[in-house]
């Protein structure tokens, strides 16, 4: 894949993009924060996965239709995968509740899940940094690349069940933006490869327990 823009264009984009949205990014690692409380509590998933969804919706919105357009033409196709996804993500909210005991090849899966989350949160702009991406012209949480990463790190760590159609497209995601990785030089973005062979190996191997939905 031939990217129509330079690794300096894309920093140069985020440099706009965080200038402009700030303080979007205090709000989205808020939001973040309270997916991890409420998956360390157990509590209120359906409430995890709208907040996940909202997450989706900014970076398909505010990011790739707004900004991402004016260096991609084909950004505007990434808005509505990503706006898909967290219309996937609402209606997965609503399903129903069941509570099978753990097995541990489950309990691997929730390990690294956490690894995940960690990752997405506190790895991914500290491999940034040290990579020589300085602020603002650095990808911020709530960029596609560290949300899909958080995203599939909270659905296996809250034990979600997961299933094809609810990871198609974060695992779609994850060849994207590796693949645009290795030409831009992001190596934080590389996180994306791991977190997509993860969750195809849960898939293969029948998923993790269902998600409540306690509210």
């Amino acid at each position: 894949m031939t990217l129509p823009f330079s690794a300096q264009d894309f920093l140069e984009l985020f440099g706009r993009y965080n200038a402009a949205v700030w303080p979007a990014q205090l709000v989205l690692y808020g939001i973040a924060a309270l997916i991890v409380v409420l998956v360390v509590q157990q509590e209120r998933p359906r409430l995890v996965l709208v907040l996940l969804a909202t997450l989706w919706l900014w970076s398909g919105l505010a990011y790739h239709l707004v900004f991402f357009s004016a260096i991609n033409p084909i950004a505007p196709l990434f808005g509505i995968m990503f706006v898909a996804q967290a219309v996937i993500l609402l209606w997965v909210a609503r399903g129903r509740a069941a509570g099978a005991p753990v097995a541990q090849h489950q309990l691997l899966a929730v390990h690294a899940g956490k690894v995940l989350v960690a990752y997405a949160l506190i790895g991914y702009p500290l491999l940034g940094y040290l990579a020589g991406h300085q602020y603002p012209e650095t990808p911020t949480f709530g960029a596609p690349c560290p949300t899909t990463i958080f995203t599939l790190g909270v659905l296996l760590w809250a034990r979600c069940e997961l299933s094809w159609w609810i990871v198609a497209i974060p695992v779609a995601w994850t060849i994207i933006g590796t693949s645009a990785a290795l030409q831009l030089s992001v190596p934080q973005d590389f996180g994306l490869a791991i977190a997509g062979l993860t969750s195809l190996f849960v898939l293969a191997y029948g998923g993790t327990r269902r998600l409540a939905t306690r509210s």
